[in-house]
């Protein structure tokens, strides 16, 4: 089950544009087939979006779905730096239930 973790710095100013972007279309990607986690979380300069699928047809789906199409145009001028995304497994490490995500 793929984890991702996308980071997306904003320019001054301008990280509540894309926090209300994401919050305009979480509903829709929520609903897409596959998604365990759709979860934002902000910082003084960034967002950062912690996401879990149940599988890779899931997050390949939503990848070149509308509701990420649309995110990423609402958001394309208040970006500071190309959007980082990292494609995750789980390692298991430490006490079970503990060490991934509850949906992994």
């Amino acid at each position: 089950m793929p984890v991702v973790v996308a980071t997306v710095k904003t320019k001054p100013g301008r990280r509540a544009d894309v926090l209300a972007a994401f919050r305009r279309h979480a509903p829709a990607v929520h609903a897409e087939p596959g998604c365990l986690l759709y979860a934002v979380h902000s910082g003084e300069d960034r967002a950062t979006v912690i996401e879990n699928w149940a599988d890779q047809a899931s997050l390949d789906a939503h990848s070149a779905g509308p509701a990420l199409e649309a995110i990423g145009a609402e958001i394309a001028e208040a970006l500071a730096a190309p959007v980082d995304v990292a494609v995750l497994q789980p390692v298991p490490a430490g006490e079970p239930g503990k060490d991934r995500l509850p949906q992994t």
